[in-house]
């Protein structure tokens, strides 16, 4: 069972549309991971479309996270300081809907990935995301995403049977949703689903017996703590 989930800040920000591509990607990776967190993101996005199409919807903005309702407020009274006409929402969805129906609708069906002669289903998310070859260093293999954040780095990142990440603490967060087999650290076992996000108070050092593969969304460099692990840091810029 996933003991994991996202906190409620990071679904109210998804379903708002605020989050970036790597974290957004988590996310809703997760939910289609994880029914519990895919029913509350469903309303959270209900909740925002009815704020965002009927702003003086007072049950819409009873039921929004409270930072939205403040925003929302404020461009309704600078689109009125400023004479700004309303926009008429029912135009423009008549106008949506009149368009041709899309003849390449995407799929949301799970996807198949393969490394090491070994096969994983994923969720559709990455549909977009999986063009670039693996990276192998031992047990390790790693698919670095492009996601154009500055220093963050997104990846699909696969462990061998017996693998295990050195020891090390975290520069800035790393978030990992660990998508198919199981892998263990100091703080407890994992299985698909779990989104686990840690930041520079905590220590750890994965490892897997049958192998696992995971989504890791990491803003800072890692810094290995122990044995020879340590002698990569001072290039942790280039292989984080």
């Amino acid at each position: 069972m996933i003991k994991h989930h996202p906190q409620q800040e990071l679904l109210v920000s998804h379903a708002n549309g605020d989050l970036p591509l790597s974290m957004a990607i988590a996310v809703a990776a997760h939910c289609a991971l994880c029914e519990t967190c895919r029913e509350q993101l469903a309303l959270l996005t209900e909740q925002a479309a009815n704020l965002a199409l009927n702003p003086d919807d007072a049950h819409a903005v009873k039921h929004t996270d409270k930072a939205t309702i403040h925003t929302a407020h404020i461009d309704a009274e600078n689109t009125q300081a400023t004479n700004v006409p309303v926009m008429d929402i029912d135009a423009m969805l008549a106008q949506i809907m009149a368009q041709p129906a899309a003849t390449d609708v995407p799929s949301n069906a799970p996807l198949d990935v393969q490394v090491k002669q070994q096969h994983y289903t994923v969720p559709s998310v990455f549909r977009q995301h999986l063009a670039r070859p693996w990276q192998i260093l031992g047990k390790v293999s790693r698919m670095r995403f492009d996601v154009d954040e500055m220093n963050t780095r997104a990846s699909l990142l696969h462990i061998d049977a017996q693998g295990e990440i050195p020891q090390h603490t975290h520069k800035g967060y790393e978030l990992t949703l660990l998508l198919a087999g199981e892998f263990s650290d100091l703080n407890g076992d994992y299985v698909p689903g779990d989104f686990i996000v840690l930041n520079s108070q905590h220590h750890h050092s994965p490892k897997t017996v049958d192998g696992c593969l995971c989504y890791t969304v990491l803003d800072a460099p890692l810094h290995f703590t122990k044995g020879l692990s340590k002698l990569l840091n001072p290039i942790g810029e280039l292989i984080y």
